[in-house]
């Protein structure tokens, strides 16, 4: 599946009114991500610091990481897409100098979800990064 850029995911959200509309289109968003089989779904693929159950497995290609999530949360599978928007197809260079914080304030999402859920997103964030400077 070809993720769209965070760039795009930032306009696409800049168009809907409510927060309401923005919850449904990150929600449809994870829909449309495989996720991960269950043999996938192991112990050690599993990001501590979420709320819900969240799995993250990666590979890298050409110097570029491809990463694959799941989560047992149908909106956690929504954020997850766009934390992937920002770093899926990246060398480890560029998702360690990727703005995070300025993405995540340019969809104005922590103000929109719950401090639980941002905790998360921001283990997730931390893991991809750990994987990134470490690999």
């Amino acid at each position: 599946m070809q993720l769209p850029t965070s760039e795009d995911i930032v306009d696409d959200l800049a168009f809907f009114d409510d927060w309401e509309q923005r919850y449904q289109y990150i929600i449809d968003l994870g829909k449309q991500i495989p996720g991960l089989s269950e043999e996938a779904r192991t112990p050690d693929k599993l990001v501590k610091g979420c709320q819900s159950s969240v799995w993250l497995d990666y590979s890298k290609q050409d110097g570029r990481f491809q990463f694959d999530v799941d989560s047992d949360a149908v909106i956690v599978q929504g954020l997850l897409v766009l934390v992937l928007s920002a770093y899926n197809d990246k060398s480890g260079q560029d998702i360690l100098k990727f703005d995070i914080d300025a993405y995540f304030k340019a969809l104005d999402l922590e103000r929109h979800i719950t401090a639980t859920r941002g905790n998360g997103l921001r283990s997730i964030v931390g893991k991809i990064r750990q994987i990134a400077s470490v690999a």
